[in-house]
């Protein structure tokens, strides 16, 4: 098979509520986007290893996992280049990191397009 894997990363919650709210935010991509799934970096399921065992176990190996964080902090700066590491490791697969969502200008773009719906004033160009 060995097609490219997209993981929407989020960070995760004990938090089923919180969960809910991720998982509805990536629909739209899982939907629109085959071969994409949505993983937690901690304290939720599915977490990001368990995702790139079972892709490598339909025989892919290759994945791109986009963060669905507004920046880079410690978590995507030391704590998730290091999972992709022991996980390129122990499976044999290439894990690129793109960078985090909050830095595409078009979230931007979708911000202000909420605060003008939120202010009854819908979207302008």
């Amino acid at each position: 098979m060995n097609s490219r894997r997209i993981i929407l990363l989020a960070h995760g919650s004990s938090d089923k509520r919180w969960c809910d709210t991720f998982e509805a935010l990536a629909e739209p991509t899982l939907k629109a986007v085959n071969n994409s799934r949505i993983a937690y970096m901690e304290l939720a399921e599915p977490s990001l290893d368990s995702v790139i065992h079972e892709g490598v176990a339909a025989g892919n190996l290759n994945f791109t996992i986009v963060p669905l964080f507004l920046a880079a902090g410690r978590h995507l700066r030391k704590d998730v280049p290091a999972m992709i590491q022991a996980l390129e490791k122990s499976t044999g697969a290439t894990i690129s990191l793109s960078p985090p969502i909050g830095e595409n200008p078009l979230l931007g773009q979708a911000i202000k397009d909420v605060v003008a719906l939120q202010l009854g004033q819908g979207s302008s160009e």
